[in-house]
């Protein structure tokens, strides 16, 4: 099923590319001890393969896509200290390409072809000022004088159209990522205290989502307590919890590269003071009507705008603001951005939304000054007709999170 289904993506392909057209995805390179690799989104997306270092190569030429897998050489010495390589035969019947070989020919094999190439799309990615170049960067400036004729541009711009429409097996692993995301959620609502320190939610997370068999995150787990929850990207978690704060987890765990993205806010003490329950109300409020809003033709600039008016009001309603146009000293983001392979993943920001998208949908608002910040997020299938919330077996409804978190147990 799953060579079908790669064998599906790169007939996709085929059929958008020009001919003359390439398309170079250079895979991840190897990582140390503790992360864990990591496969490039794109390589995944066309070989399953969670092969290091290694290369596509796919070419349109005479109406058919050519496509070539490069990877690396095992070296029997080397072996006894890093482990046997992925074999020819293997990536072969893993990812259904015909044509692999090792990396040591990849020049050779595919000089002829970009003679033939006008335009090269391959994974550049983002150059920092500072920064070494990646190999797609080194390769790029290698072939410049080489081949002359050949346009580069980055494979996100090409892919685009085809990551952001999932298919069922893609959506099936992102419910199993939310799945699992779920139980370390519940886990830290059941087991928090004050007290306890940021990092010992976030252990508890990983436990919950380690002993479940998915090794990977989406993202670094925000665990915000108090005013950190104000901090829209705080991931020290590392300040104690006190008793009355919020505690904002912003977690989403990896099943087969696809990622959940879900943020829920709870109180450690079990109960919402009159504050923070308004407050709270008001984003879930927010964010139940942006939801009901999501169907295909919609937008998410159309998302966002609508989220704007509704934050806006909210926040006059709370007394945080008299003017509606400082409605960004309390809600700075936008409210939604494509997931899958990468949480942020790379579907435009200003797509309309068609059946098979999934999106977030995350308002917020942040008031530093009492020590509050609240983010109620969860994620979407857009369907034929309107979406499901993939994640909303995961509460976030004031009882329910006051149930959960122990009130009723007489925890205080």
């Amino acid at each position: 099923m799953l060579q079908d289904m790669l064998q599906s993506r790169r007939k996709k392909l085929e059929a958008s590319l020009n001919e003359g057209e390439t398309v170079i995805i250079f895979a991840a390179e190897p990582i140390n001890y503790p992360a864990y690799f990591l496969q490039e989104s794109n390589f995944f997306y066309f070989t399953g393969l969670d092969t290091p270092n290694a290369v596509l190569f796919q070419i349109k030429y005479k109406d058919k896509l050519e496509s070539m897998l490069f990877i690396e050489r095992g070296i029997p010495e080397r072996e006894v200290w890093d482990g046997k390589k992925t074999t020819v035969a293997e990536a072969t019947r893993e990812s259904g390409i015909e044509k692999v070989y090792y990396l040591d020919e990849f020049y050779d094999k595919i000089s002829s072809w970009l003679v033939l190439t006008r335009k090269c799309w391959i994974n550049l990615g983002n150059r920092q000022l500072l920064s070494s170049p990646n190999r797609a960067q080194m390769f790029v400036s290698a072939m410049r004088e080489k081949n002359p004729q050949i346009l580069y541009d980055d494979t996100s711009e090409l892919l685009r159209k085809f990551r952001a429409v999932k298919d069922k097996w893609e959506i099936e692993q992102i419910r199993q990522a939310i799945a699992v995301t779920r139980e370390g959620i519940l886990t830290i609502f059941s087991q928090a205290r004050a007290r306890m320190m940021e990092f010992e939610l976030e252990a508890i997370l990983n436990y919950e989502v380690y002993r479940r068999g998915l090794r990977h995150f989406g993202f670094k787990a925000i665990i915000a307590s108090g005013i950190n929850a104000a901090i829209l990207h705080y991931i020290e978690n590392n300040s104690k919890i006190n008793a009355g704060d919020l505690v904002l987890l912003d977690v989403g765990a990896r099943c087969n590269n696809y990622s959940a993205d879900i943020t829920r806010t709870f109180p450690v003490s079990g109960k919402f003071n009159g504050r923070q329950e308004k407050i709270y109300s008001a984003v879930l409020s927010v964010q139940k009507a942006v939801i009901a809003m999501i169907k295909p033709g919609v937008s998410l600039i159309d998302l966002n705008k609508r989220t704007e008016e509704l934050i806006t009001k909210e926040l006059l309603d709370l007394k945080l603001i008299d003017d509606e146009k400082d409605f960004r000293k309390y809600y700075m983001h936008s409210v939604s951005h494509h997931l899958g392979l990468d949480t942020h993943d790379i579907g435009a920001r200003d797509s309309v939304l068609e059946k098979g998208n999934v999106i977030t949908v995350e308002p917020g608002i942040y008031v530093p000054e009492e020590r509050i910040g609240i983010r109620i997020e969860d994620d979407i299938l857009v369907t034929a007709r309107g979406c499901e919330v993939l994640s909303a077996s995961i509460p976030k409804e004031i009882e329910d999170l006051e149930k959960l978190c122990g009130i009723q147990g007489g925890r205080k």
